[in-house]
């Protein structure tokens, strides 16, 4: 087996980034939701003050997925948390430690960074995820639900 590196992404690799979203939408049933280009990427992720970051992980020299995440801030805890907002790894590489690789990583990086808590999402439907996300001790959060306005829906009320 290769040995897992994670490095944080430049900005050469927007396009690989861009590439990794789409596997995932598509995994997700959902790539006709995909609206992000490249320069999207470059200007929120390569800017003079980013507010999202991500990671590249590779097995050897072959990339074979991502992490973006972001920082939110509890009330509750008066800390920073670490928001997971796209994990993907390649279907092939899936099994070879890399998503665990990936998600260590990024619990270290929340705990460099004082956060009281590191969270993500996961599809309700996405069983091998949710089993993968709980052998490691993930508890769901049950009680709380998500909501979202997007699109027309966010014009509409934002204008009212």
């Amino acid at each position: 087996m290769s040995d897992i590196v994670i490095r944080k992404a430049a900005e050469e690799d927007c396009a690989l980034i861009l590439e990794f979203i789409r596997g995932l939408a598509d995994y997700e049933k959902a790539l006709h939701e995909v609206k992000a280009s490249e320069e999207d990427l470059r200007t929120a992720l390569f800017c003079d003050h980013p507010k999202a970051f991500a990671l590249i992980c590779s097995l050897g020299d072959t990339p074979v997925g991502f992490a973006l995440y972001f920082f939110n801030y509890s009330t509750w805890t008066g800390k920073f948390g670490l928001f997971l907002e796209d994990l993907y790894i390649v279907p092939e590489s899936r099994g070879s430690g890399a998503g665990k690789a990936l998600l260590q990583h990024l619990a270290q990086l929340a705990l460099e960074n004082d956060c009281s808590r590191f969270e993500w999402n996961v599809l309700d439907w996405n069983e091998p995820a949710i089993k993968f996300y709980e052998s490691f001790g993930a508890k769901s959060q049950k009680e709380w639900l998500g909501y979202r306005l997007s699109g027309q829906d966010l014009n509409d009320f934002a204008a009212n």
